[in-house]
């Protein structure tokens, strides 16, 4: 497997699984699925600069995060889909 490394402020994140009925019981095909906004941090950056010092990031590797439907970019390596966004676009960690 790949080691993905993050740079700077950026995240790595694996998308968790969207739900595959609905509450009533549907269910749905791929095609229908919308991809989750939460995810699991797999790597995280080494940090945001700045004044000229590196400051470590608030999430960290195995915090759930949720995070804007359009942010960042998908990547697929060695056939898992991951997602890099940089941590002002998370929203939120999940506890």
């Amino acid at each position: 497997m790949a080691t993905i490394r993050p740079l700077n402020d950026k995240v790595l994140i694996r998308q968790l699984e969207s739900e595959e009925r609905t509450k009533s019981g549907i269910i749905l095909p791929d095609s229908a699925k919308e991809k989750p906004q939460q995810g699991e941090v797999i790597e995280v950056g080494s940090g945001k600069v700045i004044d000229g010092k590196v400051v470590p990031l608030d999430v960290k590797k195995g915090d759930r995060v949720v995070f804007g439907r359009y942010s960042g970019d998908e990547i697929k390596v060695d056939d898992e889909e991951y997602k890099i966004i940089k941590e002002e676009d998370i929203l939120a960690i999940i506890e």
